[in-house]
Formats: structure tokens, sequence, C-alpha cells
């Protein structure tokens, strides 16, 4: 079994910053892909970005490339999301999840570890 806790959520106005962090406990996660993902309101659940077990493979939604990092600390057990230049449409609950394997995936059937999820609004 795997915990995952997000943390770093929150109010901010459009154009700022905020990093995500999602510490995992229970097991190592160092050998899988993690992955972000968002849910706003009356919205599918949907992949914001990804990361592999290495960090040297990442995937973007279109919606966030350019403005969204994702990265990670194995040493730590924590995935990070750094969202900078941040629009209204970005406002959501925030959910990391584990991968089944230690690859890049844009589907959210590989994924079978989740936290409970963060709130980021962004105010125009």
């Amino acid at each position: 079994q795997v915990q995952l806790v997000e943390s770093g959520g929150g109010l901010v106005q459009a154009g700022g910053s905020l990093r995500l962090s999602c510490a995992a406990s229970g097991r190592t996660i160092s050998n899988r892909a993690m992955g972000w993902f968002r849910q706003a309101p009356g919205k599918e659940r949907e992949l914001v970005t990804s990361i592999a077990w290495s960090g040297t493979s990442t995937y973007y939604a279109d919606s966030v490339k350019g403005r969204f990092t994702i990265s990670r600390d194995n040493t730590k057990n924590t995935v990070y999301l750094q969202m900078n230049s941040l629009k209204p449409e970005d406002t959501a609950v925030y959910y990391c999840a584990v991968a089944r394997f230690g690859l890049v995936s844009s589907s959210p059937r590989v994924y079978d570890y989740w936290g409970q999820g963060t709130q980021v609004t962004v105010s125009s």
C-alpha cells in the first residue's frame, strides 16, 4: 500500500504561482511513474503531467505546457508540481497518483494509488 498526501494548494491571483508537493509513504515510489491530475467542478478528472521513475522523461497536457513543471526527489519519496502563470481555468482539485509502471503514462487506468487532493483556486 502507498499513502499519498498532497499539500501546497490555495488561493492565488491570476499570473501567480503555487508549488504543490506530494509525499508518499508506505512503500517506495522510486521505481514508479507519478502523475498529477486535476478535476474542476462538473468536469472529468484529467491528467496534467506525468514523470517517469527516473525523472528523465515527462509528459504535459497542452494546456499547461510552458507553465507547469513536474519534478521528483526519490530520496524523499516526494513529487512536486511547480505552477507558474496560473489562470482561472487552472482552478481545480489537484491529485497526485502513483502508476503501476515506471514509464510516463497519460492513461488514468495505470495509476493505482491516489492522494486525497488539494484545492487550487485562481482568481481573475
